[in-house]
């Protein structure tokens, strides 16, 4: 069987009333579309600061930087070798050694060879006091 149309305030023209009534629920499915949610259902914001870390990048680039250096100073180590008869020396020629105590041991060197040329001298003008050649005789005998 038909329902009759109820309106849900009282009216004077029931027609009137329902059309009103169309109206206004049109305009509320309308706003129902329309309506945003009220719940945050998105996932949480992600900083940047956090997944990247600049530190560790930092730090890796001159961890590279450093292997970078000492790779370029290798070639040019092996290009030089490559380029010259490939002998490898790891003294510098450039550097002359200095020792602090030079003068003192060139005076002490000379006081003794000095010493030493005295005694020499004493000892070649003194006259032996055995005579060698005695010796050899009384050897034969």
């Amino acid at each position: 069987m038909h329902r009759a149309y109820q309106p849900l305030t009282p009216a004077n023209n029931i027609f009137l009333k329902r059309r009103w009534d169309q109206d206004y629920f049109e305009t509320h499915r309308k706003k129902v579309l329309a309506a945003k949610a009220m719940i945050d259902n998105k996932p949480p914001k992600t900083y940047m600061h956090l997944h990247i870390k600049l530190k560790k990048l930092q730090m890796e680039g001159e961890r590279l930087a450093i292997v970078e250096r000492n790779n370029r100073i290798l070639l040019e180590k092996m290009a030089h070798i490559m380029r010259t008869s490939g002998s490898v020396t790891n003294k510098k020629t450039d550097y002359v050694q200095k020792s602090l105590n030079k003068t003192k041991r060139q005076r002490e060197l000379l006081r003794i060879t000095h010493e030493n040329l005295a005694i020499l001298k004493r000892i070649t003008s003194k006259e032996p006091t055995y005579s060698h050649l005695r010796w050899e005789q009384e050897w034969h005998f």
